[in-house]
């Protein structure tokens, strides 16, 4: 049970550097306003504004770092933990629950809500069963 438990903290650290990651490279192609941020809740509505106008590349970089995240923490919780699947299912539970605490803040199109929401499954048991599969390759 320890195993499983450090594997789904360690999936969730990973989850959040490489979403962190992919969206640093997003705001790099297509900065936000100087000043605005989207924890403060007097800048939400200059914060929709701008998602409102991002491009498609900008919004795609979007599902693109939440399903990367969910492969990679599903990925990493996989490797460590006992109950494989469980603890990359977790992960993708937790990249989900942040799209929706997004989405509910903030606007999003809906395609964009749904390639959040339908993405991290299909990533993380996809990067659990890689990781099974590794251990049931014999050596040669």
């Amino acid at each position: 049970m320890g195993r499983t438990i450090l594997g789904m903290l360690a999936g969730i650290v990973a989850m959040v550097l490489v979403i962190m990651g992919v969206e640093a490279v997003g705001h790099m192609l297509h900065p936000p306003p100087p000043g605005l941020d989207p924890l403060n809740p007097a800048h939400a509505a200059a914060f929709a504004a701008f998602v409102a106008q991002m491009p498609f590349a900008a919004k795609a970089m979007l599902a693109l770092a939440w399903t990367s995240g969910a492969f990679v923490g599903g990925l990493v919780a996989a490797k460590i933990a006992r109950h494989q699947r469980a603890a990359a299912l977790l992960v993708a539970l937790v990249v989900m629950s942040g799209v929706v605490g997004m989405v509910v803040a903030v606007p999003h199109p809906s395609w964009l809500v749904a390639a959040g929401l339908l993405l991290p499954i299909p990533a993380a048991l996809l990067a659990a069963h890689l990781v099974d599969r590794r251990r049931t390759v014999p050596h040669v």
